[in-house]
């Protein structure tokens, strides 16, 4: 079984700054490949897909050189502006750097944004479109008022695998499961939809969090979507602030022990490698 992490991240302070991050927050270092590659080995990872941080073009460029030069990193979710006029031009460009074969999807901080149908707009519709016309994925960080949005663009866009990253970052620390839940149910229901099961640790209480605390949101998630469509990932080194990455692991495994073989063989690895075609 290859398992592969779907989700993680790194960064260069020295390169640029990472506004996101607070001032006195233990993410405020550098962390690069040589980081986790040994916290990955050790985890049992054979393959990960590396994920934008911030909305620059600079980045995605040197995450595929980064990747081009790893045999760790099997696929690079990167940044575009999907606005752009020229975005199918611009979408090949990045497939034609070094490393471009490893540009698996793209990504857009729509949380961030202040309008919650921001996915629907025409302009970033098009942009969706063209995405999916150039073979890739895209990628959903999104909070759960947003989730409507996703179930229309998801509908208005059959030919585009959407990714739900971080099961849509439910309320785990400071609410109970709905209306989440049964919007991200609406999701599940459309079959170009896939989930990471990421990101949970940190929706949760930082210091006091159990794996009961997760378990209702990961089973809400292995129901509606199923193992086939649903895939591990650690969010590192953003996990860190409530768990090693080999807790992340071994959460994840916990969470999915009641499956059989090769359901948790798509948890752990089969899913993403269909749907990022590592």
């Amino acid at each position: 079984m290859t398992v592969v992490d779907a989700h993680h991240h790194v960064w260069d302070l020295s390169v640029r700054d990472q506004d996101w991050i607070a001032s006195d927050s233990p993410l405020r270092r550098n962390f690069t490949l040589a980081d986790l590659a040994p916290e990955a080995a050790a985890a049992g990872v054979d393959r990960t897909v590396l994920v934008q941080t911030v909305t620059v073009p600079e980045e995605t460029p040197e995450f595929l050189a980064l990747a081009a030069g790893h045999e760790l990193v099997a696929g690079v979710v990167g940044w575009t502006d999907l606005t752009r006029p020229d975005i199918a031009d611009e979408l090949a460009r990045l497939r034609s750097l070094p490393g471009g074969t490893r540009l698996k999807g793209i990504r857009h901080q729509v949380q961030g944004e202040p309008d919650p149908g921001w996915l629907l707009r025409p302009d970033v519709r098009r942009g969706l479109a063209a995405v999916a016309e150039a073979g890739l994925v895209y990628d959903l960080v999104v909070l759960p008022h947003q989730l409507s949005a996703c179930v229309k663009a998801a509908e208005s866009l059959p030919q585009l695998t959407f990714v739900l990253d971080h099961l849509g970052k439910p309320p785990i620390a400071s609410g109970g499961p709905e209306p989440w839940a049964t919007d991200v149910r609406a999701l599940a229901a459309l079959s170009n939809t896939v989930c990471k099961l990421s990101g949970m640790v940190t929706e949760a209480d930082l210091a006091t969090w159990t794996i009961d605390d997760l378990r209702p949101y990961a089973d809400t998630v292995l129901d509606a979507f199923g193992p086939d469509r649903l895939m591990f990932g650690s969010d590192w080194p953003v996990c860190t602030l409530g768990a090693t990455y080999g807790e992340t692991m071994s959460v994840t495994k916990e969470l999915a022990a009641g499956l059989g073989t090769s359901e948790r063989a798509d948890v752990l690895g089969g899913t993403a490698t269909r749907t990022y075609g590592l």
